[in-house]
């Protein structure tokens, strides 16, 4: 795995995690720009679980918060991690119906990207959605297959996540939104994703799996769900089937210029 700057904070004797001043105006202000930002651009799933986490403004939450909220409502954790993870213990977290997350918050020098995922990224982005039975299914089976397959599985089986998970889309009664966490958590990417400028595609598992992707742009592509429930379906279809098959068609062309080394 590759280093990071950031050091997870852990929790002492009791379970209580301590942040300092600023770190929870860090907080304050990411969250207090993003619920901005999302307006009229979030599926109303993640609506839903944002108004049931009841998230703090003034402070970052204590898992213990979004675990009462969690475990009601699908039966999730969230579990304690340090800043990287290995894919070994990511899937073996989510097969276990645990949500890592990675007790640190960025700085305010990083406020609008950084590439390591933080508490902001992980609460704001991602557990709201586990309150949502078809999403908190998806995630579980994805972690299930994900913990059995091997490492070249795992690669195609990471774009699937990126492309649903992270980065996805969802047409709705009220238009296309955004349920994808990367998304949900950034600025940027919130406006930019429902734009005229990336391309927007139909979803396709095996297609999802076969698209390339950068972490460290927008972008250039996200694949569109006709309803959330799609991603329950595919938690009962043939998963690994649509992988080796997505291995035998191959990758298709980067819709991306390379990074620069």
């Amino acid at each position: 795995m590759k280093g990071t700057q950031y050091v997870a904070r852990k929790p002492d004797e009791s379970g209580f995690i301590h942040y300092s001043d600023d770190e929870h105006g860090v907080w304050n202000t990411l969250i207090t720009r993003q619920l901005k930002v999302i307006e009229g651009k979030a599926c109303q799933e993640y609506l839903d679980g944002i108004t049931q986490l009841d998230l703090p403004m003034d402070r970052i939450p204590q898992l213990s918060e979004v675990n009462r909220v969690l475990e009601r409502t699908t039966g999730w954790r969230v579990a304690q991690v340090p800043a990287l993870i290995p894919f070994e213990t990511f899937f073996a977290l989510l097969a276990s119906q645990q949500f890592p997350v990675a007790t640190f918050i960025r700085t305010r020098e990083e406020l609008d990207y950084l590439q390591e995922p933080d508490i902001f990224h992980e609460i704001f982005g991602h557990c709201p959605l586990l309150t949502n039975p078809w999403f908190a299914e998806f995630t579980h089976t994805y972690g299930k297959l994900g913990l059995a397959a091997s490492k070249e599985e795992r690669i195609f089986l990471a774009r699937l996540y990126w492309m649903t998970i992270e980065f996805g889309l969802v047409d709705t009664p009220m238009g296309r939104k955004i349920y994808g966490g990367g998304i949900l958590s950034s600025p940027k990417e919130t406006v930019y994703s429902l734009s005229a400028e990336p391309e927007h595609l139909p979803f396709d598992p095996i297609e999802a799996m076969r698209t390339p992707y950068r972490i460290d742009i927008l972008q250039p592509v996200y694949f569109v769900l006709p309803e959330l429930k799609r991603l329950f379906q595919v938690a009962h279809e043939d998963i690994m089937g649509m992988v080796r098959e997505a291995m035998q068609l191959g990758l298709h062309k980067p819709r991306f210029s390379p990074k620069a080394a």
